[in-house]
């Protein structure tokens, strides 16, 4: 039985094992990789010498990037913000010195712009000076002045060759409402309801109809129409200063 054990588990066959292990798998893709990169390399290298003749090289530099560049000169081209959202400080400065003074000539490249700056600040103003008098009247003016924008709108089109936008009888009637700021800021410090309160609210309606028509025959090349267009303009202004008064 020693013997026919023997002989049972002796046996010639041999295990050959010939699948790679781990590691031996890892670096025949690694090494086979490479071998792609190092001829898809050789075939960029030899197509771009056979079109060209010349190997190119680039040459690296620390200080230059192209993106960063582009991106600070896109920054560098773009104009200023306020330029952007159409505010220029000089022009409502020389807006407001005409509406000062009925007298300055008004310069109708200026005027003809839609800025709408100036015109949102006094309308503010405004109420806000009502407010301060005892009088909540924030909806009356900015519904008068809307309002009042179309009529003066459908009026000067009717009236003018060349035809006026909305925006700029916006604007011209709001920066014209400067003068009934004032009136108001009267309002607070005394009782207008009186003679003097009538005589300045008199004059105040002139001052701001006046420096409105004179900007509008400016604008559209209205000439000898100028009493037509104070006209309608003294009775939209006469409501600001019952509201003022009363």
């Amino acid at each position: 039985m020693d013997q026919f054990d023997v002989d049972f588990y002796q046996s010639d066959y041999i295990i050959d094992d010939t699948t790679p292990g781990f590691y031996e798998m890892g670096t025949h893709d690694e090494n086979s990789r490479q071998r792609k990169n190092d001829f898809s390399q050789a075939d960029i290298l030899s197509a771009t010498m056979h079109h060209t003749g010349v190997l190119y090289e680039p040459a690296y530099s620390p200080s230059f990037h192209p993106q960063h560049d582009q991106h600070n000169e896109s920054f560098e081209d773009e104009p200023p913000l306020l330029e952007e959202l159409g505010i220029n400080f000089d022009h409502i400065w020389q807006k407001t010195l005409t509406v000062l003074n009925p007298w300055k000539p008004a310069d109708g490249s200026i005027l003809n712009e839609t800025d709408l700056t100036g015109p949102l600040i006094f309308c503010f103003a405004l109420g806000s000076m009502l407010l301060l008098a005892g009088k909540i009247h924030f909806g009356y003016v900015y519904t008068m002045s809307i309002l009042g924008c179309l009529g003066i709108h459908a009026l000067l089109n009717l009236m003018s060759i060349t035809g006026v936008s909305y925006g700029c009888v916006a604007s011209v009637l709001g920066y014209c409402l400067l003068p009934m700021v004032i009136l108001s800021s009267c309002a607070v410090l005394f009782s207008l309801q009186g003679t003097i309160g009538t005589v300045l609210a008199a004059a105040v309606i002139g001052w701001c109809s006046f420096s409105a028509s004179k900007m509008f025959i400016s604008t559209l090349a209205m000439d000898g129409q100028q009493l037509l267009v104070a006209y309608p303009c003294a009775l939209l202004y006469g409501l600001f200063a019952l509201l003022t008064v009363f």
